[in-house]
């Protein structure tokens, strides 16, 4: 099948290391941002505004937004993890739910564990893409420290598996279909997205146009109105850089 040539080809990227540079600390220093807030339609909410980008990612926020920020992230890389940990809230409430940043977050896959998180991730589309994402983020030691416990020789058994099989079982083993299913994936739906080729060579196909594009050297990496923001793989380093461009 298509998907197993495809999916074994995209080894080396699929490994691509969990690190981008962090970059040398740095004081968050009280900068104002000059921006005003961009009231959002009908007295909403600009987090509410979820859609999906022609890149594969999901985007939230004002989509005219004067800073485009996109995150290139792994669900079982740990840096992103603390990312959304440090940054995830102070990101949605300062600065999207104002109009001023939409953030889109596009799946760099790395792994197997990756794979079958990422597809029950997007799964239910744009309604619980980021409720879901940042939940996987928020307990990830737990399922993949749930997934990595396995005996040894079941682990092994995984290799001889078709791709389809083979998240299937791995989201069994996290306790992951039930995990989705509270949070709004359907047991049902959550297998047919575990099984789906297009999705699955969809996402191989985005590391290969992250790398080529933007030569992704781990993750996370940010994009800023397009631009890759170097070392800049926390939000204390991040943050400044939003603001430097809302004020620009």
């Amino acid at each position: 099948m298509r998907i197993s040539v495809l999916f074994l080809a995209s080894a080396a990227l699929l490994a691509t290391a969990c690190n981008a540079e962090k970059g040398a600390a740095t004081a968050n220093g009280a900068v104002e941002v000059t921006a005003k807030p961009v009231p959002a339609p009908n007295n909403g909410d600009w987090s509410t505004v979820v859609s999906k980008t022609p890149e594969g990612g999901f985007v939230m926020g004002n989509p005219n937004a004067k800073v485009k920020l996109v995150e290139f992230g792994s669900l079982t890389c740990p840096h992103c993890a603390a990312f959304e940990e440090e940054g995830g809230n102070s990101l949605v409430e300062n600065y999207v739910k104002k109009g001023l940043v939409s953030w889109e977050f596009r799946n760099f896959v790395r792994d197997p564990f990756d794979m079958t998180a990422t597809l029950l991730a997007r799964c239910g589309g744009e309604a619980s893409f980021f409720g879901l994402t940042r939940n996987l983020f928020k307990d990830q030691r737990e399922w993949v420290g749930k997934i990595q416990a396995t005996d040894p020789a079941k682990m092994q058994s995984l290799q001889g598996m078709a791709p389809a099989q083979q998240f299937s079982t791995i989201a069994d083993l996290g306790g992951l279909k039930a995990y989705a299913s509270m949070r709004g994936v359907p047991r049902a739906k959550g297998e047919q997205c575990l099984a789906n080729e297009t999705e699955i060579n969809k996402l191989v196909q985005m590391n290969s146009d992250a790398v080529s594009t933007y030569s992704i050297p781990g993750t996370p990496t940010f994009l800023i109105n397009g631009e890759v923001v170097e070392q800049t793989a926390t939000w204390e380093l991040l943050e400044p850089k939003i603001k430097e461009a809302l004020n620009s």
